[in-house]
Formats: C-alpha cells, sequence, structure tokens
C-alpha cells in the first residue's frame, strides 16, 4: 500500500492508519493555483467538497468557486491526483482494480469506471468493498468460513456475507443504507457542542469549514478517549463525554444495524452461522458501534490487528489484482446487490416494480421476462430500467431509475402481437446489457449496454471538464485574502452580511419546484406509457418568473426532485434536461432521504430564505422547527394564468405541537 498523501496531514489529524487514506475531497485555497485534493483538499481549502465517491450515485454537481462539475468530473480528478501520488512513490499507474460500495448503483458503477477512463487508467475490474476486506482477511488465514462485513465508513452503511471455500469467494447476500455515516454523525456532534455554546455572531465561511474540521476531529478521538474539548469560532470550549455522544448517535447505530438483519433473514440464517465479522471503515470503529454489533450477532468481531478498518479494502483489491492477473490463484465469485427490472402498471393504473435479475444472483446473470403493451397499435414504448427493492413501492427512495430506452416498433399491431421479451445481461462487473425481441416476429427492437445515466455519465463533456477543474483558481488571490506569518493558514475578507429583507422582500427564495409543477395535475392516473399524468415544467417557470417580478432583488433557487426529468412529458424533458445543466435548477441526488422536501429546507435554514411550496414539510418540521414560524413560507395559486403568493405556516403534524 503506497501513501500517496500521508505528507499533507497535520500533526493533529495523525491517527493510526490514516496516512494510508486519500480522502474524496477536493477544493481550492487563496496559496496556490489550482485545485487540491486528498488530505490537502480537506485541511487547507477555504472551500471544498466532501465525499465526492458517495456523489456518483446520481448525476449531482459540485459547485467550486462559482463553476459546476459533474460529479463524474471531480471523480477524475481524484483519480489523477492519486495516479500522480503513486508517481511520485516511483508507480506507475496504467490498469486498476477499483473498489466500490457494496450497494453502489448501476449508475454509479459506470461512474467510476468513466472517471478512471479520463484521469488515464484502464478499470481490470470493479470489486465490492466488503469482498474486499474479506479477501485480505483470508489470504492471511486460508480458511473456509462465513464471513460477515460491516462496513461503516463516511457516507454509506453496507454489509455483506461471503462464503470463503477452497479459494472460492461468493457473495451471498448484501444489504445497506444510502446517506448513513460519520457525516451524519459529525451532524450530531455540532449539534451537542452548539446546544450548549450557541453561535454569538455569523461566522465567516472559512470559520465555519475549520469548526466542521473540529467537530470531525473530535468525534474520532472520542473512540479513543473519554472527552474531548471542542472550541466554537466564538473562542468557547464545550467539553462532550464518550458516553453523550453515543447517546446522542444511538438512533443511528440502530438504522445501521437493520442491513445485518436483513441480510441474514434473506440466507435463513441465525446470527450464530457466522464464523467471523469483520469491521471496516472509520464509524465502524466507534465503542458503542462494535459493542452494539457483537450484541446483535452474538460473538466478537475479529480484533483490528487481524483486519485492519483503514487498510483491508485497499490490500484486498491489490490481492484481487494478482489473482487477475494469474500471480495469485483464488477465484472471485460476485453477486447483484439490487434487483434489476422495469416499471410496469398494473390493472388500477399504479405504477410497480417489475424484477428481471433477482437481488443476489450471482454474477454474470441472464434472466428475461415477457411484456406486453396496454394500447393496440403501438409505435414505440419508453422502457424504464429500475434497480432496487421489487418489495417496496417504486417511490420509496431504495429504487433508483437508471436510464430510459425506447422500443419501436417496426410494424405497429395488435396487443397481443406486440408482445415482447426484455432480456438483462449483467457482467461480473456490474454493467448491464439490455435486449428487447418481438415474441410474434423474432426481430430484435432493442440491443445496448446501458451507458447513460444523465449529465453526470461519460460524456464527452466530462474531458473539457475535467481540463477546466485541473485549472480552476488560476487566480492566485481569488478570495481576496492575506496570507499570514509564519505560513499559517489565510483569513479570508469576511462576506458582507446579508440583510433578512431587501426592499422589503425576501433576501433568497427556495421554491419547491416538484410541488408547484404538480398544482392543477394528477401525479396518479391509469394506463401504462400514457402521456397526461407528467408534473409541468413551463408551469413550474411561469411560477418562477412571476416570483421574479414581485421579488427583483431576490435570490431564487429552484429545487426538483431527482426523478423530475423522467416525470414530465417527453416534448419538456430536453428543456429540463438543459436546465438542470445550466444550474436553473437543481436537484438532490436519487435516494436522498426526504427527497427534494430535504434539499429545499437545508438550503433555507442555511441562508434563512423563505420556501414557496404548498407542501406541509410534515416529517421535516421536528428538524426545521422555523417552518411553523411566519414569514418562512409562501402558498402559490394559479388562476387563469395568474400566480399569487401568499404567507402560510406549515401546521404541525398531528399530535406535536
Amino acid at each position: 500500500m503506497l501513501p500517496l498523501d500521508a505528507h499533507h496531514i497535520d500533526a493533529d489529524w495523525r491517527r493510526p492508519g490514516f496516512e494510508q487514506l486519500f480522502p474524496s475531497v477536493v477544493g481550492v485555497s487563496s496559496l496556490r493555483r489550482g485545485p487540491l485534493f486528498g488530505w490537502e483538499a480537506k485541511l487547507r481549502s477555504e472551500e471544498a467538497a466532501e465525499a465526492c465517491k458517495r456523489l456518483l450515485k446520481s448525476d449531482e454537481y459540485v459547485t467550486i468557486q462559482g463553476k459546476r462539475f459533474a460529479a463524474t468530473t471531480v471523480a477524475a480528478g481524484v483519480f489523477t491526483a492519486m495516479r500522480d501520488g503513486a508517481q511520485h512513490n516511483l508507480t506507475d499507474i496504467e490498469r486498476a482494480v477499483i473498489t466500490v460500495p457494496a450497494n453502489a448503483t448501476g449508475a454509479a458503477r459506470y461512474r467510476t469506471r468513466a472517471a478512471a477512463r479520463f484521469a488515464g487508467i484502464e478499470v481490470q475490474a470493479l470489486l465490492n468493498e466488503p469482498t474486499a476486506a474479506a479477501i485480505s482477511y483470508v489470504h492471511d488465514f486460508r480458511e473456509d468460513s462465513q464471513i460477515l462485513v460491516f462496513d461503516w465508513g463516511g457516507g454509506t452503511i453496507d454489509v455483506t456475507v461471503l462464503d470463503y471455500s477452497d479459494g472460492f469467494f461468493e457473495e451471498r447476500a448484501s444489504r445497506g443504507v444510502t446517506e448513513l455515516g460519520g457525516l451524519e454523525i459529525d451532524r450530531r456532534l455540532r449539534e451537542l457542542v452548539l446546544e450548549r455554546a450557541p453561535a454569538r455572531r455569523a461566522w465567516t465561511p472559512a470559520q465555519e469549514r475549520q469548526f466542521r474540521l473540529d467537530v470531525e476531529r473530535n468525534k474520532i478521538l472520542l473512540s479513543s478517549q473519554p472527552f474531548v474539548t471542542v472550541i466554537t469560532p466564538d473562542g468557547v470550549g464545550v467539553e462532550i463525554h464518550q458516553g453523550e455522544l453515543e447517546e446522542a448517535i444511538s438512533d443511528l447505530v440502530d438504522r445501521a444495524l437493520a442491513p445485518v438483519e436483513q441480510c441474514l433473514r434473506d440466507l435463513h440464517m441465525a446470527p450464530l452461522d457466522v464464523d467471523e465479522i469483520l469491521m471496516i471503515g472509520g464509524t465502524s470503529q466507534i465503542p458503542s458501534v462494535r459493542a452494539a454489533v457483537a450484541e446483535a450477532l452474538q460473538m466478537e468481531p475479529v480484533p483490528t490487528e487481524l483486519c485492519d478498518p483503514m487498510t483491508a479494502v485497499a490490500r484486498g483489491a491489490s490481492i484481487a489484482a494478482a489473482v487477475l492477473a494469474g500471480e495469485t490463484e483464488g477465484v472471485i465469485q460476485v453477486a447483484t446487490s439490487h434487483a434489476l427490472g422495469t416499471m410496469v402498471k398494473d390493472s388500477a393504473g399504479r405504477k410497480r416494480f417489475s424484477q428481471i435479475i433477482p437481488r443476489n444472483s450471482p454474477l454474470p446473470w441472464k434472466e428475461r421476462k415477457s411484456y406486453t403493451p396496454q394500447k393496440d397499435h403501438a409505435r414505440k414504448l419508453s422502457v424504464e430500467i429500475w434497480e432496487g427493492d421489487p418489495d417496496k413501492e417504486l417511490a420509496h427512495r431504495d429504487n433508483v431509475q437508471l436510464t430510459e430506452l425506447t422500443l419501436t416498433y417496426p410494424t405497429p399491431r395488435v396487443r397481443d402481437e406486440s408482445r415482447f421479451d426484455l432480456e438483462y445481461t449483467y457482467d461480473s462487473n456490474g454493467l448491464l446489457h439490455v435486449k428487447a425481441t418481438l415474441e410474434h416476429t423474432g426481430e430484435v427492437v432493442v440491443d445496448q449496454e446501458v451507458e447513460s445515466f444523465g449529465s453526470g455519465g461519460p460524456t464527452p463533456e466530462v474531458r473539457e471538464e475535467l481540463d477546466r477543474l485541473l485549472k480552476a483558481n488560476s487566480n492566485p488571490d481569488p478570495l481576496g485574502s492575506t496570507p499570514s506569518a509564519g505560513g499559517a493558514r489565510p483569513v479570508p475578507v469576511p462576506p458582507k452580511a446579508r440583510p433578512v429583507k431587501v426592499d422589503g422582500g425576501p433576501h433568497t427564495l427556495v421554491i419547491d419546484g416538484s410541488n408547484l409543477a404538480w398544482i392543477g395535475h394528477s401525479p396518479v392516473r391509469p394506463g401504462v406509457y400514457e402521456d397526461d399524468d407528467h408534473p409541468s415544467f413551463s408551469q413550474l417557470q411561469a411560477a418562477r418568473a412571476a416570483l421574479a417580478k414581485k421579488y427583483p432583488e431576490a435570490d431564487i433557487h429552484v429545487v426538483v426532485d431527482a426523478t423530475f426529468r423522467h416525470k414530465v412529458s417527453d416534448a419538456e424533458r430536453e428543456a429540463v434536461v438543459a436546465a438542470l445543466s445550466k444550474g436553473d435548477i437543481i436537484q438532490p441526488p436519487a435516494g436522498t432521504e426526504g427527497k427534494g422536501d430535504a434539499l429545499v429546507a437545508a438550503i433555507a435554514d442555511d441562508s434563512g430564505a423563505m420556501v414557496v411550496t404548498n407542501d406541509n414539510f410534515a416529517e421535516l418540521q421536528g428538524r426545521y422547527p422555523w417552518l411553523r414560524e411566519k414569514g418562512r413560507v409562501l402558498g402559490a395559486t394559479c388562476a387563469k394564468g395568474a400566480w399569487f403568493f401568499t404567507d402560510r405556516t406549515c401546521v404541525a403534524p398531528r399530535g406535536r405541537g
């Protein structure tokens, strides 16, 4: 294992194993040209994007100094920096085995491959991180065993059960929770500190960033010492004890244990059927987490000396590369972490997940299923490719639409003669090929590998974007800051505080775009592949224009759900994609808890903005009680083509004050 970036770790961040890590962070500093990556970005940036790896599951964008970059571009920059770090260690990287979270979507796997390719790296294989950790562990012991890997890092929790027998690895089951990791625990610790020492003044962006780093560092220290003292930017010290943080995150630990129970249930296993427990990732090393896993599985996890939580994944990837190169013996068999299928509508018109390839199928795997259009003489059909859990509602956050393909009929026929077989072929790298064949004639009407997942995918523009990213921050002093003596971190000139009101109106408006686009439209209507049940993008644009006219000085953000571009009519889809590309509308990552509503509330909370929505945001009121305050929410009404906006408050959910 090569320490690609160890020389950039500050003394107060040096912990066992950290020198082997390369944080997936990109940022900028006024002290040097070009973007920063890894530890340098994490510890020395005045502006940074954290946890870039988990952005790959959607077509999310990262904004750096006002410039927007697709997730694939940012990942390509991280891979480029890692390749350069290896060269400094006299190692050239041309080919690589790359690890991904076990529950990474097909879209995330494609984007990972694309990012590596744009960085000049040929991908030999994509290997699930829990599998890599298990490979590292059994390489030293070579004993047949049933292994459960509990992988809890900064962004997600993944649990995988693997069989190792006579040099053969088989992934038997994998479950996980996205958007649950160290970042969420950081937020709980921050809340504990601010409950006791509320901010006395507005903090500069640089102070906010330094405070977040101090919170994260003290969270890590609380895994090995009884208490810490966190200093706020106001200079107030707050003492937090290990037990207090453990109590504050107990519900998060319970959520992290759910995938353990799901894996055992999937395989009809009892806890004592597990031979070894491997706990990897920084969050898994919190004492209460290790204790909870030990209690749930009725046995102690493997000691960290035998399975290093920081390096086991990287070491396992190197052993897998040796297996693929024929330098050592072994066979690696992976399985699907999600079911794959398409969308259909039942007789009542409800959309549901139609499974084609089940979860936990060993790869490669091929499966087909027959479908019949609802209408006679169809000329073309839209075939949606979905990934997730068929036992849940299609709209559940665990279900993600990967892409949409068009099936065109050479000759329109009646329904029974328009029946087609839809065949999915999923290879060992999690790459999907889709084929559709007409049963009546044997004609192949769709035959392609799924390669497009929206604006974050491997498009030709990524090359241009990567060049722009690597040249970002060409101004040596973009923030107007002055370096202090002794090489200390610069303190940017604080921005002027924004007034709450501008000319009597709000300074910032956050529009719940999906909500306004559905006004006057029914989101649920019967009929398969019909085009009359869509939100209206033109209606949303009209509402935004009306708000801009009423509040000309306001900064307006428009947020839509991650599935919005798939729900609008075909005639509007191109305009929506263009608006997303330009940043005129923004969306959360697909699968985000709370979907677009959560992003609307988060932006409004950070900026003191006014929200424009007719939704009640019931599930968010506990986190954002200001939703029930006057002056923070506007309702919207459209009458005869004119828009009217009036003050409203979100009503408290039943049973709450």
